[in-house]
């Protein structure tokens, strides 16, 4: 079974997402990050299911929200790598490991 792993700037983008819906609405920001988490969940028990992005990272999309998250699958575990808007620029993250 493989477990996640967070790259240490990962955390940080969550939270300035969590922020901006929070300040809209607190029961968006749950919406937000209760998504977020199942997504990620999805992507530890079926990496391939997701397909991999022009950076060659593997790639979660969210439904409600126009946020992804970039991650590697390693052998026991996926590395989540950046959580990001969808406008934001397709470099943002991709370097990470």
């Amino acid at each position: 079974m493989r477990f996640v792993e967070y790259h240490p700037k990962a955390p940080e983008d969550a939270n300035k997402l969590l922020d901006h819906y929070d300040l809209i609405s607190p029961e968006l920001g749950d919406a937000f990050w209760s998504e977020l988490l199942s997504g990620i969940e999805r992507a530890r028990q079926e990496p391939e299911h997701h397909h991999f992005d022009a950076t060659g990272l593997r790639r979660g999309n969210l439904k409600r929200f126009p946020v992804h998250f970039l991650f590697r699958v390693r052998e026991e575990s996926i590395r989540v790598t950046a959580i990001r808007h969808n406008r934001q620029k397709p470099s943002f993250g991709s370097k990470r490991e």
